[in-house]
């Protein structure tokens, strides 16, 4: 097997055969050990040159002399297919795979099934010699709320939802709601699969309603595609939903919200605010906060969670929902 150092070379000169254009002038050595460096290579100018001296006797490479500095680039009528991944194009696979899993159907996966695992094997082997390959130790991403577990799905009903979304035909299920505690039969026309933290949704209506709505997908029992076309696609954006709010778990509806919050409260929403329009009014004690939010379930979520650094003062309504819900609360953790 070769060496750490044996495949750092490699790798980095496979890089460097990527980085020639295709035609005159070509590239300079200097501009090739910014890529390179870039790519995660540290390597000299006078490296490059040897290492495209040593490569123009194997592959069909020109220097442009006709000007100094030189520039390299592919000859005429040269046909070079250099598979494999650079660098970034590996980095970029490992950050998304987990991602695009839930999104992707099972026949799209298989393709890319063997980019993830030739990502995954490039930037281990690369990690000793190419700082670059060992940027995955240096950053993540983490939920801001709390680490629960993902429900799980099994890969039957996954790939029948993708397969039914993808080939546009209604499906026929057994769904378990949590809110009325029962199974339903539904025939639904699904039109997008979105997932939201841990959790992916089907949108879809349910026949022969023609509201839309949002099914956890780990929810469903019993699930089959039908072989008659799902209805509604023409008339669904799937952009408008999202920027309706719609996965906030609420009414459609936009209310102006009127908060008193503490200092500490007020310094967290200033850096990351509610909405567009939010504004901070400056008080004795505190600040008063005024924003456009969608009347929402994660709305009320967000404002109980706050505790005493926010009150709520308008709307009443609103105001009187979260007295309450505190008040009850408060009387759970009385002593008899």
């Amino acid at each position: 097997m070769p060496s750490a150092t044996t495949r750092a070379t490699l790798s980095r000169q496979w890089e460097l055969l990527r980085q020639l254009p295709s035609r005159s002038p070509g590239i300079t050595s200097a501009e090739l050990v910014l890529r390179l460096k870039d790519a995660g290579f540290s390597i000299s100018k006078r490296s490059i040159e040897r290492d495209l001296n040593e490569l123009s006797l194997i592959f069909p490479l020109e220097r442009n002399d006709r000007s100094i500095p030189y520039g390299w680039y592919w000859a005429a009528n040269a046909y070079v297919d250099l598979r494999g991944l650079s660098v970034g194009e590996a980095l970029s696979l490992a950050l998304v795979e987990d991602a695009v899993r839930p999104l992707l159907p099972g026949s799209m996966l298989k393709g890319l099934d063997a980019r993830f695992s030739h990502a995954r094997q490039k930037l281990e082997h690369l990690s000793s010699e190419n700082k670059a390959a060992r940027w995955l130790d240096k950053v993540a991403s983490v939920r801001p709320d709390m680490n629960m577990q993902a429900p799980e799905v099994s890969d039957a009903i996954l790939e029948t939802v993708q397969k039914a979304l993808l080939e546009e035909y209604q499906l026929q299920c057994q769904y378990y709601s949590a809110h009325t505690d029962r199974t339903v039969e539904l025939t639904l026309n699904p039109l997008a699969l979105i997932q939201r933290g841990q959790v992916a949704y089907l949108i879809a209506t349910a026949q022969p309603f023609t509201d839309t709505r949002q099914f956890a997908v780990h929810r469903f029992r019993q699930l089959s595609m039908l072989d008659s076309p799902a209805q509604g696609l023409d008339a669904f954006d799937l952009q408008s939903y999202l920027r309706s709010d719609a996965l906030q778990f609420g009414s459609a509806e936009k209310i102006e919200l009127h908060a008193w919050v503490s200092s500490n409260l007020a310094r967290l929403v200033r850096e990351t605010p509610l909405s567009a329009d939010m504004t901070l009014t400056d008080l004795e004690h505190g600040h008063r906060l005024q924003a456009t939010v969608s009347n929402s379930w994660s709305l009320r979520w967000w404002l109980l969670s706050q505790g005493d650094e926010l009150i709520v003062e308008q709307p009443t309504a609103l105001r009187q929902l979260i007295a309450k819900t505190l008040t009850s609360a408060a009387a759970q953790y009385q002593d008899e």
